[in-house]
């Protein structure tokens, strides 16, 4: 593809650079691709992560999937690891040249996902996104700010995880979008689709937690630390 349709360019630094995220810049984009935006804290990225995210990068036929790192999160009280350390521990663990970590959100002082979408549907138009997030967080979708807007900006694919299943089909979202969920055969077809409109993917299960992964660090760490006199 000719580099003269590139929409915008994260800059003339390596792919990650800080001076990058602290702009909010994007990284390049050509008019027509099939973009995921997986978006999270990522606090620390594993396997469960980048399970979902080749998941769908393969069923939906995408063109390149960006791991939006976010500044925190809104719904969780803890403070997140400093965004260049979650940024080049996703870029460690995501090889697959499609796969882009990206933090512009801190740069442009976004919180919310609604107003990323917003902000990228304007920044550039010629471009089909398709919101990604694993079944755990559907089930929660509904505390989302503006999550209803939300889903009526893209279609959203949702990746099934662990003990979530039952959760995200009953969940308010999924009882309030029922009538404009695309069949799964035909996932391939989703970002094309006007939203909204939502695919679930089943696919083998990967049972990693940042929760999990986040407490055995701790553990480690407080092992490590001598005893209080």
């Amino acid at each position: 593809m000719s580099h003269a349709g590139r929409l915008s360019r994260a800059g003339t630094g390596p792919a990650g650079s800080g001076a990058a995220e602290r702009r909010g810049a994007l990284p390049p984009v050509f008019p027509g691709e099939r973009i995921g935006l997986y978006g999270g804290s990522f606090d620390p990225p594993h396997h469960g992560h980048l399970h979902v995210a080749e998941t769908a990068l393969k069923r939906l036929g995408l063109d390149r999937l960006w791991w939006v790192v976010t500044p925190g999160n809104p719904l969780k009280e803890n403070g997140a690891a400093p965004l260049a350390e979650r940024l080049a521990a996703v870029r460690a663990l995501a090889r697959d040249r499609r796969m882009v970590a990206t933090g512009f959100e801190a740069g442009l002082g976004l919180t919310y996902s609604f107003e990323t979408v917003s902000f990228l549907r304007t920044k550039v138009p010629g471009v089909r996104f398709v919101w990604i997030m694993g079944a755990d967080n559907l089930a929660s979708f509904h505390r989302w700010r503006d999550w209803r807007r939300l889903a009526g900006l893209l279609p959203m694919a949702i990746v099934d995880r662990p003990g979530a299943t039952r959760g995200a089909f009953a969940s308010p979202a999924a009882h309030a979008l029922a009538r404009f969920r695309v069949p799964e055969r035909d996932a391939a077809s989703l970002a094309g689709r006007a939203p909204p409109a939502w695919c679930f993917l089943h696919a083998p299960l990967d049972n990693s937690s940042s929760t999990a992964l986040r407490a055995a660090r701790l553990k480690a760490a407080r092992a490590d630390s001598p005893p209080v006199p």
